[in-house]
């Protein structure tokens, strides 16, 4: 007698579940860059490598200041020196001569240890700022949940590798630079201060000295500079993230194309997948126009004041010159010291348009690492499954619902439990939830209600329809999630040979990627080599011999009834001739609630036999009564739309 399996469930909608109300993983708060800012110090400051930055700022805080010593000797190296050239002074202009030499030689040994020091910051907090994206995104299902509840967090490779990058560069570029500009405007504002008294001014007539006059001139061009290229560039802010987000999708859809390119083959899909890149690319260059658009409307302003500060400075200490007050190396003085002050000043204006790229790098970086926080909040307020260690090591669900993410339940109820060394075959049709019931048994889908007690974690390995294959050798892929040299060879070559893989065999220790190297079905044979490796004491099975042929099939079921006898197994599967290597059935049914999980409809084997005899021997089901069977029969010919739901039990 075959085994009966329940077909053809009616489809019906499903019930909405009301959405917990809270805000969404990733919605960015009313933040400004000064709040994203602090936290992001506030993370550094509790991570380890809080010391070595600091040791490496306050290297290059020294450096900055024997910098700036040498751009003060540099400064009055001016004015002695065009002095001398004023008064044709030939021994003065040698004794300055190398005098400048040596200024030189020392400015340069300070700029060789900044930029060394520069450098070692920069890889000293990339090495940070990506460790602790990765240690967040790694957290066991955090990767896998991101991309279901988080649309503020897409393209997580762009912002842990790019955007990371661009951040911590551009930290350190303006950190320093704003720095270096802040004692520059110290030590040379002093410096003009003073001179400002030797520049006498004339209205009317009348001669007046204004104190500090160089300083506030200074001071009132960048003011006005500063203020035109805020006004023209903010702006770039906002398309500098969206340049960003539109940079990554166009990415992600290359990337895709790559990994599907034998589908898309097969398909003659290569027209439409042409069409859909040419839009990505076109949003690309959209934002773009639109942002060399925004910089050429800056690059009026930044590059306007530098010509203008070509002239401006002689322009201003003019007046002392002409009246004689300043003499001409008292003036180039009074040029270069404006210079410096003015440059600092200059600060925002140079670097506005480097700053719009830092802050929209920032805020996704900000937004990422918010997300990954805020999946601890959404499943604190979230309804989800209670799931716990069963205190017998088996497997139970108790009430289980499952629910979509947005609201909808996949699964209305879900009540039974497996025991040890069982093998279980769970049907349904497409869509009740299947796959999706293995996630929350193993830990990656909350979303739900009721009870999951399971056995230990480490004691359940999950094999899917496409086997995971890590970049690497063949036996890191055969030995994954295990690393490094853990297994002998002899293992891994038993292992190899028992799934019918003997030809991989030369090629353990081979850098390839596996899962283009390998076919699907030769995929599947090599995550149940992983089970010889393993041994694990429960097996989920989810389609995972959809790719093999009866034989291979046949040999790697068999594993059940050698290597892993004592193992219990859960199997999702279609194929028909998977339901003899299984004691019962568990079947997912429609209802207008969602999809219920039937008690399980047990089918006894009148013996448990090996593989090569099954082909023999079916597995006879026997029904409780024969008034059972008889009232099942009726209740089909009463309503063709109603489902059959027997009840069977072991006898």
């Amino acid at each position: 007698m075959a085994l009966k399996i329940i077909k053809n469930p009616p489809q019906v909608a499903m019930a909405p579940v009301a959405p917990v109300e809270f805000r969404k993983v990733g919605e960015p708060r009313d933040w400004g860059v000064g709040a994203e800012l602090w936290r992001m110090l506030q993370k550094l400051g509790a991570a380890k490598e809080k010391r070595p930055v600091m040791i490496l700022a306050a290297g290059l805080v020294a450096v900055l200041v024997l910098n700036m010593i040498g751009q003060v000797a540099l400064n009055n190296w001016n004015g002695t020196f065009f002095g001398a050239i004023e008064h044709r002074d030939t021994s003065a202009l040698k004794k300055e001569l190398i005098r400048f030499l040596l200024i030189v030689a020392f400015l340069l040994a300070a700029v060789v240890g900044q930029t060394w020091l520069h450098e070692r910051i920069k890889l000293t907090l990339r090495g940070w700022l990506t460790s602790n994206l990765l240690k967040q995104w790694l957290q066991p299902a955090t990767a896998y949940r991101l991309g279901m509840v988080a649309d503020s967090a897409v393209n997580p490779d762009q912002r842990i590798q790019e955007d990371v990058k661009n951040f911590t560069e551009s930290s350190s570029d303006l950190g320093i630079g704003l720095l270096q500009s802040f004692m520059l405007l110290l030590t040379f504002v002093g410096v003009l201060w003073s001179m400002s008294s030797q520049v006498r001014l004339d209205f009317l007539g009348l001669p007046f000295n204004i104190p500090g006059y160089m300083v506030w001139a200074a001071l009132s061009f960048a003011l006005v500079g500063s203020w035109l290229a805020t006004r023209v560039g903010r702006p770039l802010v906002s398309m500098n993230e969206e340049r960003y987000a539109r940079e990554a999708d166009l990415r992600f859809s290359l990337v895709r194309v790559s990994e599907s390119a034998e589908g898309i083959a097969f398909y003659s899909g290569e027209r439409g997948e042409h069409r859909a890149l040419e839009g990505d690319v076109d949003r690309v260059l959209k934002i773009m126009g639109q942002y060399s658009f925004g910089l050429a409307r800056l690059t009026w302003i930044t590059s306007g004041y530098g010509w203008l500060m070509i002239v401006v400075p002689a322009l201003i200490a003019l007046p002392g010159y002409m009246q004689g007050t300043l003499n001409f190396g008292g003036l180039m003085m009074v040029v270069g010291a404006f210079n410096q002050v003015q440059g600092s000043l200059q600060w925002l204006i140079n670097n506005y348009a480097r700053i719009a790229d830092w802050r929209a790098a920032l805020h996704r970086v900000s937004v990422f690492s918010q997300a990954m926080e805020d999946l601890g909040e959404y499943h604190a307020n979230a309804e989800q499954i209670d799931s716990s260690l069963h205190p017998e090591g088996l497997l139970s669900f108790e009430g289980t619902q499952v629910h979509l993410v947005g609201g909808g339940v996949v699964i209305a109820d879900a009540t039974a439990t497996i025991g040890r060394g069982e093998r279980v075959l769970l049907t349904g049709e497409s869509g009740t939830g299947k796959s999706t019931l293995f996630r929350a048994v193993g830990g990656l889908w909350p979303w739900g209600a009721g009870n999951i007690a399971h056995p230990p974690r480490d004691e359940m390995m999950f094999l899917p329809q496409k086997p995971y294959m890590p970049l690497g050798t063949l036996a890191e892929a055969l030995a994954y999630p295990k690393v490094g040299p853990q297994l002998e060879e002899a293992v891994l070559r038993a292992a190899l040979m028992r799934v019918n893989l003997s030809e991989f065999i030369p090629q353990l220790h081979r850098l390839e990627r596996w899962d283009k190297l390998m076919s699907l079905g030769q995929q599947q044979r090599l995550a149940f080599a992983r089970l010889l490796l393993h041994k694990p004491q429960w097996v989920f099975l989810d389609e995972a011999t959809s790719a093999l042929d009866d034989a291979n099939q046949d040999l790697m079921m068999e594993l059940f009834d050698k290597e892993l006898k004592t193992s219990s197994v859960l199997s999702i599967a279609h194929r028909p001739g998977l339901a003899k290597y299984h004691s019962r059935t568990l079947h997912l049914v429609s209802s207008e609630e969602g999809a219920v999980l039937r008690r399980f409809a047990c089918v006894e084997a009148k013996a448990r036999v090996s593989v090569a005899a099954r082909g023999k021997r079916a597995i006879v089901a026997k029904a409780k009564s024969a008034g059972a069977k008889a009232k099942s029969a009726g209740a089909i010919a009463k309503s063709a739309g109603r489902l059959l739901k027997p009840s069977l039990s072991k006898k």
